[in-house]
């Protein structure tokens, strides 16, 4: 609905006449007609009074839709919310299969560690005139079938490196400070 025929179904169902309106508003009877014939707008300040007069909004005055602009808005903040869903959504699936590709990468690289230091060594030491054949495995395991207890224990004691060969040279070590030898 324009503007005009607005203000001139307002006036109407006050029961004014032009004149009485324009009396009531501080203008002309012809300002009035030509506002509810559309040749001329109220100012922003008219518009104003006329509103209060007839205890309306401007918003009302002029035809603004409230309940449209609501409802765009409405409808624009689901979009967004929906844009927003789709993205996070994303994002897990991003995670989820970040996390998928580290399990298989933990257990690809644990496999190839395990294949790496399944390494054996073998020393021939003496000992007080007997034979002693130690197999050093996976860097501080040691198979030593004709060593007694206390010498598997005090070997171990030594074994603290991951490098085979540093703990070869510290077994080679031991049997020397016994009086033995390694070869």
């Amino acid at each position: 609905m324009d503007l005009g025929k607005k203000l001139y179904e307002l006036r109407k169902n006050k029961h004014y006449s032009q004149e009485q309106l324009a009396e009531k508003l501080g203008v002309s009877r012809q300002t009035v007609s030509n506002w509810e014939l559309n040749q001329t707008t109220p100012d922003l300040l008219q518009a104003k009074e006329i509103a209060n007069f007839y205890q309306i909004s401007l918003d009302e005055l002029v035809g603004i839709n409230k309940k449209e602009i609501l409802t765009t808005k409405v409808s624009n903040v689901e979009k967004l919310a929906g844009i927003i869903l789709t993205i996070l959504k994303v994002i897990g699936v991003l995670f989820i299969l970040y996390f998928i590709f580290m399990i298989i990468a933990v257990v690809c690289f644990s496999n190839i560690k395990t294949n790496v230091t399944n390494i054996a060594q073998t020393m021939n030491c003496t000992l007080n005139d007997h034979a002693y054949e130690i197999t050093l495995e996976n860097s501080q395991k040691i198979d030593c079938p004709s060593c007694n207890e206390e010498m598997i224990n005090d070997i171990e004691k030594f074994l603290s490196s991951n490098d085979i060969d540093q703990n070869a040279i510290e077994i080679e070590n031991y049997f020397q400070q016994k009086g033995g030898s390694c070869q």
